[in-house]
């Protein structure tokens, strides 16, 4: 008797009429990206196992998934590692490719081999799956389209205000002003200030993986993995009175856009006096002042805008202005940021790029659960 078939988990098939919904989001985006002057390209779903390990952290390490060597891998296998159970050398031996887990590294890979051919600033966008693997749950896929606009090439400020104008025009049209999102700003650079400031810099990781989690885990939370990192009592609460300004902020989401942007530049002051004796944060009090400045100008209204000090993205390649969107009872819907020297893996030094993602499969159970799509015929 045959078994029923099935597909893997946090995997899923689309009918006709989830593809039309998903189009919608697709062509929603890819019509805001060409307004902006990005071009399309696509890269491989599988990329060489070592231009993917180590570049987006310890974490995401974890989250990718090989791919056997063909044939009779395991005549290959390094024994020694296989007696020993060392799962990562023995990895080494029978895996050389894996499914990308993201889309902004194989792309610092395509600009490296292909720099001869682009014009910088290069400003790509790129709409395909990617893979990791991950604890399947709602909103979290191991198989998911992201929908990514990047520009590499340029230091300017001015990029990281265009991404976000490209997020409020996209979740403009999408949500038709009948859902709220919030638009959460930090630099990396601010993070790293307030870690030297409590004397912890040679853990920097470790904490910004901690931090991360906070929204999850809370104040009581955080501090209870910054102790199991060997933080005394004083160190911690410092950090978490800097911190704390997050927990401030939470109650300023029904602010005007006036009283938005008043709220950001005192937030601002704060840390401008907590961290000031440190060089990286005071660049990224400076790099955010010039952002938010620039979002008031232009007069951003359907995102609720905040800074949030203990927004970290996972991703270890971050090294400015980070992004990122929700919405109520979602993870989130979009995100980014600036990343220095990443094609320095690949042999081109010195190029920094800025970019955002929209997860097209997240975006989707949002527009389904609040009943935001257009009748399709």
């Amino acid at each position: 008797m045959s078994s029923k078939p099935s597909i893997p988990k946090g995997t899923r098939d689309f009918s006709p009429i989830e593809m039309a919904r998903r189009n919608y989001i697709f062509d929603t985006i890819k019509k805001v990206y060409k307004r902006y002057g990005f071009q399309q390209i696509e890269t491989p779903a599988m990329e060489n196992l070592n231009t993917l390990i180590g570049t987006g952290g310890d974490e995401s390490d974890q989250l990718i998934f090989k791919i056997l060597n063909s044939g009779d891998y395991l005549s290959k296998a390094d024994e020694k590692a296989l007696a020993d159970k060392n799962s990562n050398g023995l990895t080494r031996s029978i895996a050389e490719k894996a499914l990308r887990y993201d889309l902004t590294v194989p792309f610092a890979r395509y600009v490296v081999q292909n720099q001869n051919d682009i014009t910088f600033p290069f400003r790509r966008y790129q709409i395909q799956p990617v893979w990791r693997a991950d604890r399947p749950q709602k909103g979290r896929y191991r198989e998911f389209y992201q929908c990514d606009a990047d520009i590499i090439g340029s230091n300017s400020l001015l990029n990281e205000v265009d991404l976000i104008k490209i997020i409020d025009d996209v979740f403009t049209e999408l949500f038709r002003g009948k859902l709220d999102y919030t638009v959460s700003i930090n630099n990396r650079k601010i993070l790293q200030g307030i870690i030297e400031s409590v004397g912890e810099q040679d853990k920097f990781e470790q904490i910004v993986v901690a931090i991360d989690k906070y929204d999850k885990i809370g104040s009581d939370g955080v501090i209870k993995e910054l102790y199991n990192l060997g933080f005394d009592e004083k160190s911690g609460e410092k950090l978490l009175q800097l911190l704390g300004v997050k927990e401030a902020s939470d109650s300023f989401k029904k602010l005007s856009f006036e009283e938005t942007f008043k709220i950001i530049t005192l937030q601002l002051e704060f840390f401008e006096k907590s961290i000031a004796d440190t060089i990286n944060g005071q660049k990224g009090i400076e790099e955010l002042e010039f952002v938010f400045e620039k979002l008031k100008s232009l007069g951003i209204r359907t995102a609720n805008i905040k800074f949030d000090p203990t927004l970290a993205r996972g991703l270890g390649y971050y090294t400015g202005t980070i992004i990122e969107v929700k919405v109520d009872n979602f993870p989130s819907i979009c995100g980014g940021g600036r990343y220095d020297d990443l094609t320095g893996k690949f042999g081109l030094k010195d190029v920094s790029g800025v970019g955002i993602s929209f997860g097209a499969d997240r975006i989707y159970d949002v527009l389904l659960d609040n009943n935001l799509y257009p009748e399709f015929k």
